[in-house]
């Protein structure tokens, strides 16, 4: 019996899903998805290289509406739902509502707008889709115009790099004193910020916002700090991280905290109603990197078959997405009791490596300027292995793996308890 599944949301992991689903069970589901944005599936990590000019828009597309149709998808794009009814099992949209067997629930999250005085002026926005990226594109084909970005973390500093590469004045404003002070130690942080100085970009670093400045016409005009200072602009990016889209959730009555909880069948508190993505909860623990997303949707494609599946949370990786600063941090590198710190560094090629051991493990690593071995550490880390008897050659590669003994003092690699 054909099973009618909607779908609300059209992000990654959506088309993830709706890959793994009808590739594996193509006669199985009727499937209607809604998109409140007017398009298709595209690679929201690719935004950044749209910005910089180095990918057109077209070349970030995953999963447009001829990849839907030919796999009898019914695409309800630009049309936001209304109200989800889980007793007659129905979900309203703005055109007309849909009957549902299985209900996926992929909304997404918002972007965090900080509610500092100003943050409703013209020219204030946050970096989150194809029309966030079109507007700063616009700015730069204007001459001399000015931005602020605040947050320094990955997306920030994505959308910065971005802008100053079509000829924007930036200034990244940063609350902690390196940049992605999340996924970077002190050092690596400071081998990026030289490295975004060298690009033009202007570094605001242990640095708060007070207020946003605007003109007599209701346009941002400054950013003013709370030491005093007033850093001028035409547009103000905000960057400080996203919340779970859970109103459609809330209002239909499912369990919902910081995200709609879900188990780990990615099933909801409502029969036959799944959550995926970025709005989900699982564990306590909230959602915003790819990789996960992806597990989800390979775990939910499974459970709508029938199968036994479960998700899980795993060690996440961090990589930036700015062409020349290449850098990777993956697992707890955090100071602790018990944990060993091997250090490498080559100043003059601007080269940074820590990895932190703990209990005969590798548990952590930092990586700047040279990534090339990062893949084999982040596989180490995820396993769990035991790494004692390479400890003394892991910091050169999977070259060395089994390979006698190094003296790791013959470079200029530090070893640090």
């Amino acid at each position: 019996m054909v099973r009618r599944l909607v779908i609300i949301g059209a992000g990654m992991a959506t088309g993830r899903l709706l890959e793994r689903l009808l590739e594996a069970a193509p006669q199985t589901f009727e499937v209607t998805l809604f998109n409140a944005e007017p398009r298709g599936t595209y690679n929201r990590l690719m935004l950044s290289p749209v910005l910089a000019g180095e990918k057109a828009f077209a070349d970030i597309m995953t999963h447009g509406p001829d990849w839907y149709s030919a796999r009898g998808v019914t695409c309800r794009f630009g049309e936001r739902v209304t109200a989800i009814d889980t007793d007659a099992r129905l979900v309203s949209g703005e055109q007309g509502s849909v009957p549902y067997d299985d209900l996926v629930i992929a909304t997404g999250s918002t972007p965090f707008i900080v509610p500092l005085p100003g943050a409703g002026l013209e020219g204030v926005m946050a970096y989150r889709d194809v029309e966030d990226t079109q507007r700063m594109i616009d700015l730069g084909a204007v001459a001399g115009k000015r931005a602020v970005v605040i947050g320094g973390g990955v997306l920030g500093l994505e959308a910065a790099a971005g802008m100053a590469e079509r000829g924007v004045d930036v200034t990244v404003i940063h609350n902690a004193g390196h940049p992605m002070n999340r996924q970077l130690d002190a050092e690596a942080g400071g081998l990026l910020a030289k490295a975004l100085e060298a690009r033009g970009i202007t570094l605001c670093l242990g640095a708060a916002s007070q207020e946003i400045l605007g003109d007599s016409a209701g346009h941002v005009r400054a950013l003013q700090l709370a030491d005093g200072r007033e850093i001028p602009c035409d547009l103000l990016v905000m960057a400080v991280g996203i919340r779970p889209a859970t109103d459609l959730a809330r209002a239909a009555g499912l369990e919902v905290n910081r995200g709609v909880v879900v188990d780990a069948q990615m099933r909801s508190s409502a029969p036959d109603v799944y959550a995926l993505g970025e709005c989900t909860e699982f564990e306590g623990t909230l959602f915003g990197l790819v990789a996960p997303l992806y597990d989800q949707a390979a775990v939910l494609a499974q459970v709508l078959q029938g199968q036994e599946a479960a998700f899980r949370i795993t060690e996440l990786a961090t990589k930036l997405k700015v062409t020349g600063c290449d850098l990777f941090s993956a697992g707890d590198f955090s100071e602790g009791l018990g944990r060993e710190n091997i250090v490498f560094r080559d100043p003059a090629r601007g080269h940074y490596k820590r990895l932190v051991i703990e209990a005969g493990q590798l548990i952590g690593a930092v990586m700047y300027g040279d990534t090339a071995d990062s893949a084999w550490l982040y596989d180490i880390i995820l396993e769990g292995r035991d790494i004692c008897e390479m400890r003394d050659v892991l910091m050169f590669g999977p070259a060395f793996e089994g390979a006698a003994p190094l003296d790791a003092y013959g470079g200029r690699c530090s070893l640090t308890a």
